[in-house]
């Protein structure tokens, strides 16, 4: 008989795996008909919707393996990351969805937001001020004028299965929406650096990528999520995590 695996849990949602069948279970519903919405646009792999029983989503587990996770060492073969980056070309380049995702807040409510939180890590003493200021000031380069792409929105490389040099699915599609293009490549890389010239290498060099705005964004993500990990039970200072991010920015 299988057993229950809880995959990820906290006051906002979790995910639930018994075998092959994920169960997403989340307190806002806007959120599980987004990734419905967006599995069925986005044109590169994605789990079979099983069933959509509000507050559930029953999905199918994607074949392959992820490429590796935020603070641990990468799995992946260089080849593997470009497919990646490849498949993320292709998203990127689809027609647009019908609303913004995460990764398309606007620059004022963005640039207040950072702010505010840069504010709160400083007085809460959870983060040195030097190691904020400097953070702050790398931040500064994504606030710029973009183009609105297909973006997944929370496009981490835990997300993305493969099998051998083959993309097999991509999964947790709850942010998507219309975006920043480059923000999908730099949460794909956040903590992964090295990899950063494959994925490139795989997304294609025609078009501009902005080595400074990938920079930015992980400044920008590190510094948003390293409260808000802490306060629903997860480590931003484990090895290789959102801290050690803003370090590399020093």
């Amino acid at each position: 008989m299988d057993e229950v695996e809880v995959v990820v849990a906290h006051s906002e949602r979790a995910t639930l795996r018994v075998g092959d069948v994920f169960l997403k279970v989340d307190a806002d519903q806007t959120r599980i008909d987004r990734e419905v919405e967006a599995m069925s646009l986005a044109p590169v792999p994605t789990p079979e919707v099983l069933w959509h029983k509000p507050p559930v989503l029953a999905l199918a587990a994607v074949p392959g393996t992820t490429l590796g996770r935020l603070g641990g060492p990468s799995t992946g073969s260089p080849a593997a990351w470009a497919a990646a980056g490849a498949a993320i070309r292709k998203l990127h380049d689809a027609p647009l969805p019908p609303r913004p995702g995460r990764a398309g807040r606007s620059v004022a409510a963005l640039e207040a937001e950072l702010d505010e939180e840069c504010g709160v890590l400083v007085t809460s003493g959870v983060l040195p001020v030097d190691l904020v200021a400097r953070n702050r000031r790398v931040a500064e380069a994504a606030f710029r004028p973009w183009t609105p792409a297909f973006t997944h929105g929370d496009l981490q490389i835990a997300h993305v299965f493969v099998d051998g040099d083959e993309v097999t699915g991509i999964i947790d599609w709850s942010e998507a929406g219309q975006g920043d293009a480059l923000y999908d490549l730099a949460t794909f890389t956040l903590g992964h650096e090295e990899h950063l010239d494959d994925v490139i290498a795989g997304y294609g060099t025609d078009v501009d990528v902005d080595l400074a705005v990938i920079h930015a964004w992980w400044s920008l993500r590190s510094l948003l999520a390293v409260r808000w990990l802490i306060e629903h039970g997860f480590d931003p200072f484990a090895p290789g995590c959102e801290v050690d991010a803003l370090k590399a920015r020093m």
